[in-house]
């Protein structure tokens, strides 16, 4: 049986947490004109529109490309946050599910 250093554990868990509350992730979709940023949680904080883009507003095309941006946001910031907690215990982890 593995003997567990509860402190040390305790400190991998603050570093984890730590470093998802810091990543921020940004990512783009029809040629920029949509943009989403995701934090380290999965959530996305923020989404920008460029107003060129609703001059001929196609609602269709505006939704995928906000889901696209959205998508691609939240997978960076999994990316990153997996690179971090990789960081913090010392060793590669296998590749986070989709969600």
């Amino acid at each position: 049986m593995m003997n567990f250093d509860l402190k040390k554990l305790a400190k991998i868990q603050e570093a984890i947490n730590q470093a998802m509350a810091n990543v921020k992730a940004e990512a783009s979709a029809g040629g920029d004109m949509v943009k989403a940023v995701a934090d380290g949680y999965g959530n996305i904080v923020s989404i920008k529109i460029e107003p060129e883009l609703l001059k001929d507003l196609d609602i269709e095309m505006l939704q995928d490309l906000i889901v696209a941006a959205v998508n691609e946001a939240k997978n960076k910031a999994k990316q990153e946050v997996q690179k971090e907690i990789e960081k913090v215990i010392g060793f590669p982890l296998p590749p986070f599910p989709q969600l």
